[in-house]
């Protein structure tokens, strides 16, 4: 039987890709991503806040300290808003963030928008009220910035993720850090940016910086464990007491002062000083987003000294006077003889001078009351000065040249043994300088320990391991500090733990003249 050969015609490249594409559309379809009917996700920037609104409607905030976040909760409440903080966020938060937030966010982003979904899951579930109450009766506040990280699109992944979680059109307004407020138009604003509302905040903020600074100079040297945490919490009911019912502040102050001056000390045990620097959340938060990194150095044995959120008010007023001095002579980019027309740069200066007098003059009043001694907000001049060497001062992004000039300050002047800088992994700003930038300086003075640490949520043990291998070289050099204090005041440790029994020594709130880091070491100095 003979064969028959046929000539089988190949398809056309043509016909081949329209085959391929009628397959893939139908999969599309089959798996319901059809793209001719997606329908896209977009922000209606839902920011509306107006009077009428103000006696039904709860503000919810958070992302300071937790003294700060309860304080400024007093001071709103003053100002006559109904207002809540938030918790602290855990790793539940960091869990509800991941599971409705955009991939390759920083760690800060998934732990604050977790925590506000958290939240209002809550106010759901477990306080029964319906989606519709609480997109009416709950708006949130929230920092926003210019920088290269999550502030760039930080009120928007709020958005996005309280769409997805079921809370589309919930509230979310974004407090510019240059620009104030930003709402929309029509209706008047029910938040009152006025001279009252700002002298409350910062004095929240600044007495919660001050709280903070005495727990952490009284507790590693406590005698019975707890008794510090305790007094805290007594002195922050009375600030909240105080700011809430608007009334004088300096006797809530004064008893503050008497609480944490009946702690029993005992500052003759060696400690090293850790100061944590870094970015602002991760710096700041206390709780797992940042590994309670603050409590467990005091548990190894550190004296811990975390920035104040003051420094980073002052920040922001310098680069104020810094960009203004250097826009008055950009006459051919600004109109006017002298730049920046119709500006008033030079009452922008006089304006900005002021708020920093201010700031600090408050500051060291309330400091005063309060029995906080021998504490120094940094000068931002210094800083700038110092760390312009190395990292241009009109760089800006997270702390901008602020971690360069602190690790310097840290060194040159003898004010901690070990600086860690806390940031989120991946964080450009804070990578670029500590990975970066800070090599030089260690370089430079061989004598520094310095330690990145970058948080994720998870990986606490490495870090905690990292962590103890560096505590140890500043626990050596501690007793470095303690030992030549001994020698040069020809005493011994025996006799330093008999003179301690004095009732000068004994005072909680006594703080000796700074020779070197170790407050051991400053205190035999001052026999």
């Amino acid at each position: 039987m003979a064969l028959v050969k046929q000539k089988i015609k190949p398809a056309s490249p043509s016909s081949l890709e329209d085959a391929l594409a009628d397959y893939a559309k139908e999969q599309e379809k089959l798996l319901g991503l059809d793209q001719n009917n997606i329908d896209h996700w977009f922000d209606p920037v839902p920011r509306r806040f107006l009077a009428k609104d103000k006696a039904a409607t709860t503000i919810l905030f958070g992302g300071m300290t937790i003294a700060q976040d309860y304080l400024a909760e007093g001071a709103l409440k003053g100002l006559g808003y109904r207002v809540q903080h938030l918790p602290c966020p855990d790793n539940e938060s960091l869990r509800y963030g991941k599971e409705f937030g955009n991939r390759g966010q920083c760690n800060p982003t998934y732990f604050t928008v977790g925590n506000l979904i958290k939240h209002l899951l809550y106010l759901r579930d477990a306080e029964g009220k319906s989606k519709e109450e609480i997109i009416e009766n709950y708006l949130c506040v929230t920092i926003g910035s210019c920088g290269p990280c999550r502030f760039g699109a930080y009120v928007t992944e709020y958005r996005k993720a309280l769409h997805d979680a079921g809370f589309g059109g919930f509230r979310v307004l974004l407090f510019q850090q240059t620009d104030g407020l930003k709402q929309a138009a029509g209706g008047e604003s029910a938040l009152k940016l006025n001279a009252s509302f700002v002298i409350a905040i910062m004095k929240a903020i600044l007495c919660g910086d001050i709280l903070n600074a005495l727990s952490n100079r009284i507790r590693p040297y406590e005698v019975k464990p707890g008794i510090t945490d305790a007094a805290m919490e007594r002195c922050k009911t009375y600030i909240y007491k105080a700011l809430s019912e608007r009334k004088p502040l300096i006797p809530a102050l004064a008893k503050c002062r008497k609480e944490m001056q009946a702690i029993p000390v005992d500052r003759t045990r060696v400690k090293p000083k850790v100061s944590m620097i870094g970015e602002f959340w991760a710096m700041t938060t206390e709780g797992d987003g940042n590994y309670e990194l603050q409590r467990f150095l005091e548990s190894e044995g550190a004296e811990v000294e975390v920035q104040p959120i003051a420094a980073w008010v002052l920040f922001l007023v310098w680069a104020g006077r810094f960009d203004t001095m250097k826009r008055i002579d950009l006459r051919k980019a600004d109109s006017g003889k002298y730049g920046l027309k119709g500006k008033k740069p030079h009452a922008r200066l006089r304006m900005l001078w002021l708020a920093d007098r201010a700031i600090r003059m408050m500051f060291h009043t309330f400091a005063r009351t309060m029995g906080l001694r021998q504490y120094h907000l940094p000068d931002m001049e210094e800083i700038a000065r110092v760390a312009n060497k190395h990292y241009d001062n009109q760089i800006r992004g997270g702390e901008g040249h602020m971690e360069v000039g602190k690790l310097i300050w840290n060194i040159v002047k003898r004010k901690a043994h070990l600086t860690i800088s806390v940031k989120p992994f991946g964080c450009m700003p804070s990578s670029g300088v500590s990975d970066g930038v800070q090599s030089l300086i260690t370089e430079k003075y061989p004598g520094a320990l310095f330690l990145p640490v970058e948080t994720t949520g998870d990986g606490a043990i490495n870090i905690y391991s990292r962590v103890q291998m560096m505590l140890f070289k500043a626990k050596q050099a501690a007793q470095k500090e303690f030992e030549e204090a001994l020698v040069r005041k020809n005493l011994s440790e025996g006799q330093v733990g008999e003179l301690r029994k004095a009732p000068r020594f004994a005072d909680p709130l006594r703080s000796s003249r700074h020779v070197v880091a170790c407050t051991a070491a400053n205190e035999v100095y001052e026999l």
